[in-house]
This record gives C-alpha cells, structure tokens and sequence, in this order.
C-alpha cells in the first residue's frame, strides 16, 4: 500500500505495537541518541520511538522508522523484499521484443512505470505553515546532535533535493546536513554522489544553487532517497514504482524546485560554491568519527510545515543501527539489477559488519579459470558497489548470507598469494584506513574450488558428503533413535 503520509504509517505500525510513545523530557543534545541506540540494538531493531516532549521543541521526533525488517517491508508495502525484486526484473528483462504482438505485450508494463510519474499540485500539506526570511529559524526544529565531538546538531534522515544545472533533471539523496547557526548549515555531500556533481555544474557556472532538505511523507520516500539507483534515474520515480503510485509534488515557495506535497518539514535554500565551510565531524556509520572537510554553506530562505508537523531523524554509528535494514532491502531489491549485468552471479550479501562498503560477499556459477576474479572487477565497476574494500567469492552452492560457511571455504579453498588480489580503486570517503581521501586499495578473495588453469599444482580432494539413500532412510527413521 502507498501511505499517504508519516503519520499514516505511524497509525500502521502503532496498530500492530511496533510503535513506542515517549512522553518523557528529552534532551536532543546526546540522550535521544543515547535511547535509541539502545533500541536499535535489541533483537531484530525494536520499536519505532516517537517522542512527544522535545526539549527546546514543540515538534515530536520521530526515530528507527525503519528499523526492523518487519517495518521496512510495511514501509514498502510488501511482506517480503523479494516482491519488489520480482516486479524489477520483470521490468528490466533484457529481450527487445522482435514481433508487434511482443511489443503490444510489452505496452502494459511501460505504461504502468509512466503511471508513477510524479503529478505536480498547487496547494499542499506540507505549506499549511510557511516561515519566510528572518522567521525561518532552524531553531523551530528539534535537530539531534548525535555524537559527543560531533561539529553540531545535523540532520540526519532528510531527503536532500537538487536539479542539474543545465540538464534540469532532479536528484534526491540522503546526505547529511550540519546545522551552523540559525539560518545556516554545512551541506554535505560526498565526490561520488550525483548531488555533488549537481553542486560541481552550479560551481563551474559560478551560480548558488537551490537546494531543499524533506523531512517526512511516505516512508518510500525515504528509502528511495537512500537507494543507489544508476545515475540519471529519477528517485521520485522510482518511489511511486515502489508504493505503486505516483507521488505528488508542489512547487517550493522560495526557490526553483519541487518536493513532496505530503512531506512533513520542508527547508528551502541556496548552496554558495563560493563560501565553504568546515563539515564535521561527524559520528559515522564505520563506528568512527569523519572528520571535518570543507563543503558549502547552505543559507535558509523558508520553512514550510504542515500543522502538528513531526520531525524525522535516524542515528548511525557502531552496527547494527536502523541503515542496515534500508541496506538489506537495497540488497534484496537490487540483486536483479546485478543478475542483469552478472548472470553467472546467484546471490551476494553486504554483511551488517561491513557497513555497506567493507566486504561483499558474492556466489557464482563458476564455468572457467579466473571465473571469480572476473566478477570481482565487474563488482567494481559497478555503482555503488565499487566501494567494496574486500570481495569474497565463493561457489554456488555456499550461502552467502551465512558468514560462517563463507569464511570456512574462505579457510578451506584459499592460498593466500594464489588467490588474492588487491587493486588500487576509488573508495568510499568515510573509509579512514585509505591513504588518501576518496582513494586507496581493495582486495578480492577467490574463495571457490580451484579448477585447471588456476595453479594447483595436485589434484583437488572430493568433499564429504552423505548419499542422498542415506539421508531419507535415517528421516524415514528418525523416531525410531528415540529423538
């Protein structure tokens, strides 16, 4: 289902007691951090917190939205990951359809992906209350310092929206915001990000850019501000694929851009390419803190609310937290996307651990010598995935999802110089291990059963294992043991 707006998935999730309420006094400087760290470490993420007496606030925070794998499913409105999968690869079957009867067939599918284009409104919930010029004080807004020697209060669970300067087309990714004083924050966002390529087109031009952070609206919103889409592809776009309808848009009231009607919090402004400001630092994801770089200083113009608005934000650092289950539904959900470019792969997982970029660890059909080492230089040239520090590849019938098993064939399969490799490649910016920013070395590790023409030198031994007769006569008498 498509939630209409933040509150509707609170009443969803309150419904089914994946909600807490917290009418406590509390401190956005540390102590939310502090709850809700606690929560996201409890057996299977805990409940959604929403507190309703912010200090310094008259809006509650809502936080660990989506932390749960049960909550993000909701969010997305499916009981399993694999359901939006499915849709996606249906969508993205590589045949060009060869007759008229196969692209008559073809029609209904493009025109349900047309079907959720965004649809632009005149009025909008999110502008029931408008603060314009001086009015517009970050100050209204509950903004959580999270981390002890973190730079200042940062939002944290926005959707940052920019156009490219020349092209127009729109961009949405969930980068972090450093509030600096009322009417001013520190924008970051990191080299690789389609938003830094947009604020690079404003600076070669020399032109501040206009920029809005969203807080709130549909939860697919959200995910779909997190998600590592191909450059180009529309995140609003892809949002009304995921709830299975379009989302609408209003014009901002300040400056040239458009976001969600539904959204709760909208904070309207400009990025000068001319006026950098130290960002940071920041507690991170890695379990560490980034430290400060220069980056744009973003200057208010409004903020616009709807009425009894609430205040989104997440916090991240030492896994688990809340991002790992966005990060697990981008895996699920995504996996047709690399079986479109990998055939030959059968599953991957990004291990809670590896916080996203560390380790990927892949299983494939192997058909010939060096099979892995192909898909590893594959994997890095591949999105996001290019980040991965270390790749494990291992054979198709070892499941990747079980840290364990891969890393016995890991023990089992692997000569050290015979089997690694390390490349020299762009690497995600909060990687602090890497000599340079942005920049330093990744190791693939050839896990499977080496065949002839990888250097084995004697021949590889059989594996145990148990014939199938075996197996069905001892379940034929299994009670018969006395188990």
């Amino acid at each position: 289902m498509a939630f209409k707006n933040l509150n509707e998935f609170i009443t969803e999730i309150e419904q089914t007691d994946d909600l807490l309420r917290i009418t406590a006094s509390v401190d956005p400087n540390l102590e939310i951090t502090e709850i809700a760290d606690r929560v996201m470490k409890s057996p299977n993420g805990g409940k959604a917190l929403l507190f309703e007496n912010v200090q310094d606030s008259n809006l509650s925070l809502l936080i660990n939205t989506l932390g749960s794998r049960s909550r993000m499913c909701r969010a997305l409105g499916v009981s399993d990951f694999s359901e939006i999968a499915a849709r996606i690869a249906e969508l993205i079957k590589p045949e060009v359809p060869a007759t008229f009867a196969a692209k008559l067939k073809k029609l209904p599918e493009l025109a349900q992906l047309a079907a959720f284009s965004p649809k632009t409104v005149k009025k909008a919930p999110c502008q029931e209350i408008i603060y314009q010029n001086e009015t517009a004080s970050l100050d209204l807004l509950p903004i959580l310092k999270c981390w002890p020697l973190d730079g200042g209060p940062y939002f944290t669970f926005a959707g940052i929206y920019t156009k490219d300067l020349h092209s127009g087309k729109r961009n949405v990714g969930m980068y972090r915001v450093q509030k600096l004083d009322s009417h001013t924050c520190a924008m970051h966002w990191q080299i690789h990000h389609d938003g830094a390529e947009h604020f690079r087109s404003y600076q070669n031009a020399q032109q501040k850019m206009p920029v809005a952070i969203v807080l709130g609206g549909d939860p697919a919103l959200s995910y779909a501000a997190s998600a590592p889409l191909p450059t180009g592809m529309d995140e609003i776009l892809f949002a009304g694929f995921l709830r299975k309808k379009s989302v609408d848009l209003v014009p901002c009231v300040s400056i040239d851009m458009e976001v969600p009607a539904d959204a709760e919090i909208v904070v309207e402004g400009y990025a000068d390419p001319n006026d950098l400001v130290d960002e940071g630092p920041f507690g991170d994801h890695t379990g560490y803190y980034t430290m400060p770089e220069k980056y744009p200083r973003f200057t208010v113009t409004a903020i616009t609310m709807r009425k009894n608005a609430i205040f989104p934000a997440t916090i991240v650092g030492i896994p688990p937290m809340e991002d790992y289950y966005m990060g697990l539904a981008t895996e699920r959900i995504f996996l047709p996307l690399v079986r479109m470019l990998l055939p030959e792969v059968v599953d991957y997982h990004l291990p809670a651990f590896g916080v996203f970029h560390n380790f990927c660890l892949v299983s494939i059909r192997k058909q010939y010598p060096y099979h892995a080492r192909k898909v590893m230089h594959a994997i890095w040239g591949m999105g996001q995935l290019m980040f991965s520090k270390f790749i494990i590849v291992v054979d198709e019938n070892v499941n990747p999802q079980n840290v364990d098993e891969v890393l016995f064939h890991v023990g089992a399969h692997v000569d050290p110089r015979r089997d690694t490799c390390v490349v020299n490649g762009p690497v995600d910016a909060l990687d602090h291990a890497a000599p340079h920013l942005c920049a330093g070395s990744k190791m693939g590790i050839d896990a499977t059963k080496k065949i002839p023409g990888e250097g084995l030198q004697r021949p590889w031994p059989p594996a145990i294992q148990m014939p199938n007769e075996i197996k069905d006569l001892v379940n034929s008498r299994w009670s018969e043991y006395g188990f």
